[in-house]
């Protein structure tokens, strides 16, 4: 471990935890707020649809051969396999099977993550409900009828500042001991797409990187067998778009929260308080303020890289948020995809009108605006 990180991972870490901390801690979860109700709610998340029809018998998962319900899983959810990445710190519910040897894979596309575990015996799933936030479910890998469990040992540490007081989606950077225990005392960064590269990825695996791009990540090196895998990568592309949308997430779970509990205490004004400061941290997030540039390209030939752009709303031109830069910045164009996202368009009406204002006047490059003219309804 270099000095230089322990020591700035300590002071990251310590402004973090000051910033969450200034924030108001979120009541709607824990207390039932009839206004949230996260418990008890009713959900429309891919994968709780999912269970719906899997229950009236209107679909079936295949199970098969030692990855059992995954790759079913994968194309029901529309999760292409060229998101893949692989992290081997022991984090999450199912730590003891996770090694540097046997890493967790994650999945994902913009509504859900999956991690699978090769020799677990679930699979973990993370589905962004367009009200709640993200529901944490779990399905046995075994050739019984299908049937997901929702747990909440999840919110263990996936409820917490570090998510913005929400359920949410955490992507750390942590030292690990050579057998993949975290080792937070030696460094640990919440990462999104403001981390600096050379921050980013301990305890993860980095394919697809220049030997100029600096980062934390562990090499895939050729004594590593990933044979139990669909895919032998933990693409650099795929871990990029993952650190932005993580928070992208977050962000707008909380301030749909912070919306409907303001309602319901008669105090709706974006103007100022907790709910002024979550609309103008989601609206520069979205506009990518603060994102640490690229020093040098990153590898864009992966099959990720080519296949994400291609599934998102294009304008008259061709033209899609979701189109990579990997040469200075991440994305080409100057606003998230997740605006796209059924958690955008399910904010409370005055939510999303006050986003959309912020949005427009942060929005300034022409090319993104004439994409989000032709692309995204109630835009103008």
């Amino acid at each position: 471990m270099r000095p230089w990180f322990a020591v700035t991972a300590i002071w990251v870490v310590a402004l973090a935890s000051a910033v969450a901390q200034s924030r108001s801690a979120f009541p709607g979860t824990l207390d039932q707020h009839p206004a949230i109700d996260y418990r008890g709610g009713m959900l429309h998340d891919v994968v709780t649809e999912m269970q719906r029809n899997l229950s009236a018998a209107s679909s079936t998962l295949t199970f098969e051969g030692t990855q059992g319900y995954l790759r079913a899983l994968l194309t029901r959810l529309n999760v292409p396999v060229e998101s893949q990445v692989l992290i081997f710190s022991k984090t999450g519910i199912q730590h003891p099977f996770t090694t540097p040897e046997n890493p967790r894979a994650l999945y994902f596309n913009d509504r859900v993550i999956v991690g699978y575990i090769p020799g677990a015996p679930l699979i973990e799933l993370a589905s962004h409900d367009p009200m709640q936030g993200v529901i944490f479910q779990t399905l046995k890998q075994d050739a019984t009828k299908p049937e997901f469990a929702r747990s909440d040992r999840c919110l263990s540490c996936h409820l917490s500042a570090n998510s913005l007081s929400v359920p949410g989606i955490l992507v750390r950077s942590m030292s690990t001991a050579p057998d993949g225990r975290p080792m937070p005392q030696d460094g640990s960064f919440l990462i999104d797409h403001r981390s600096r590269l050379d921050q980013r990825w301990a305890g993860w695996y980095v394919s697809g990187a220049a030997a100029s791009v600096q980062h934390l990540g562990r090499t895939i090196g050729p004594g590593l067998d990933l044979s139990a895998y669909p895919l032998p990568t933990s693409d650099i592309a795929a871990l990029l778009v993952f650190d932005h949308q993580g928070y992208a997430m977050n962000l707008l779970t909380r301030l749909g929260w912070e919306t409907r509990y303001a309602a319901a205490e008669g105090r709706l004004d974006f103007s100022k308080g907790d709910l002024g400061d979550i609309l103008k941290e989601t609206a520069d997030y979205f506009v990518f303020a603060g994102e640490t540039s690229l020093a040098s390209p990153v590898q864009a030939g992966s099959a990720f890289a080519k296949s994400f752009p291609s599934t998102g709303p294009r304008d008259h031109k061709g033209r899609s948020l979701r189109e990579l830069d990997l040469q200075t910045r991440l994305f080409k164009y100057r606003c998230s995809y997740m605006i796209y996202s059924p958690a955008f368009d399910a904010l409370p009406n005055d939510a999303r009108a006050a986003l959309l204002a912020r949005l427009r006047e942060a929005i300034t490059d022409r090319d993104t605006m004439q994409i989000l003219d032709d692309t995204k309804a109630g835009w103008r």
